[in-house]
């Protein structure tokens, strides 16, 4: 089936995707910014070519969804670029955001026959594409990519674990520190969040309402913990002390 047939049957693409296509070849998996962090570093150069072969680049506009809750698992996922949100769709509708999903996150390793989530773009996605068939075959050749799944895999578990600690346990203050922390970890610059979602869908992660995570970060930013950098970006000025903070302290 060509990709234009399988882009077209795609269980969980909605239409407001654009089209994939396999443009760029090993150069741009070469130059993918992302490599380094994802699974794909489980590759080497010489064998780019295979990786190549295997993918379609695609772009994901804001608002639009990607992977449907419920929806046949027919393909991985691999974010080059941009920022997705991760829910679950409740029995009346609603949406619970369990995550955010940066460069580097690969996603559709922890389901069965149907995907037990659903991604939406927050701002403009750039992704790789990898039909079962396809991934199979690669981790069938390049055993270290098997290997590398087996870890993202084991990352998800640690994540979700923590994901409950946070909302089972923690204050309002140790979620929002937490979740800054975080986001930290995706930094381009070392002190600067960018944080491209709003505060209705940091509230649903964290389980608060928009007005806590509002007084929160206020409060945060008397204390000189953290400071506004530019539309949608904090800087973090006190990373220890919010630290301190995320593990309970209250000092």
């Amino acid at each position: 089936m060509s990709d234009a047939a399988t882009h077209g049957s795609l269980t969980g693409l909605r239409s407001c995707v654009r089209p994939g296509n396999r443009a760029g070849g090993v150069s741009q998996c070469s130059r993918c910014g992302a490599r380094k962090a994802s699974v794909c570093n489980a590759i080497g150069d010489p064998d780019l070519d295979r990786l190549a072969a295997s993918v379609v680049h695609m772009t994901v506009p804001p608002g639009c969804s990607f992977i449907e809750d419920g929806a046949e698992a027919t393909d991985f996922f691999n974010i080059t670029s941009g920022t997705a949100k991760l829910f679950k769709l409740l029995p009346d509708g609603r949406r619970q955001i369990t995550g955010f999903a940066t460069a580097g996150h690969f996603l559709g390793l922890a389901v069965g026959d149907h995907y037990a989530f659903g991604a939406e773009a927050i701002d403009t996605v750039h992704l790789c594409r990898f039909s079962r068939p396809r991934m199979t075959r690669l981790m069938d050749d390049f055993p270290r990519l098997e290997r590398r799944l087996l870890e993202e895999a084991s990352n998800e578990l640690v994540v979700a674990q923590n994901q409950m600690l946070l909302l089972g346990r923690k204050t309002a203050r140790e979620r929002v520190a937490t979740f800054l922390l975080e986001r930290l970890r995706n930094a381009e610059e070392d002190d600067v969040l960018v944080l491209p979602m709003t505060r209705t869908d940091i509230a649903d992660y964290l389980g608060l309402t928009i007005e806590t995570v509002s007084r929160t970060l206020s409060a945060l930013r008397k204390e000189g913990l953290i400071a506004d950098a530019g539309s949608h970006n904090l800087r973090l000025l006190d990373a220890d002390r919010l630290a301190d903070i995320a593990e309970g302290d209250r000092d």
